[in-house]
């Protein structure tokens, strides 16, 4: 059996979403074949912009995301951490935070809580 992979390359838009903030959004497949680009963009605009003190991730048009992308999402976060910027992950999926709910991650990259599982 073959798996279908999408020939989607990662879209990086970045805009100053204000005085000392960026705002990011990501489209498409973020995994092992695009995980690269989105640190390298994120990193260039970083130093651009060195007294960014609010980074935000728009993942709306973020499809799936695989190890790689988390990893990916985990050296933005301590890229950010190393700068005195705040990390946001917004408009996240379900399936990105059923990801990060299942790593350990969310509370790391965004600061939220993991809801509890209903008890049976």
């Amino acid at each position: 059996m073959t798996a279908f992979v999408p020939d989607v390359p990662l879209r990086v838009l970045a805009t100053v979403a204000g005085a000392r903030s960026l705002r990011i959004g990501i489209e498409g497949v973020l995994d092992f074949r695009t995980a690269d680009t989105l640190v390298t963009a994120v990193c260039a605009h970083l130093e651009d912009h060195p007294d960014t003190d609010d980074l935000e991730l728009v993942c709306t048009r973020m499809g799936m995301c695989d190890s790689a992308g988390l990893s990916a999402l985990l050296m933005i976060r301590r890229r950010t951490a190393a700068a005195g910027a705040r990390l946001r992950l917004t408009d996240r999926s379900p399936r990105l935070d059923r990801l990060l709910d299942l790593t350990g991650t969310l509370h790391h990259l965004t600061g939220e809580s993991a809801e509890p599982a209903p008890r049976t």
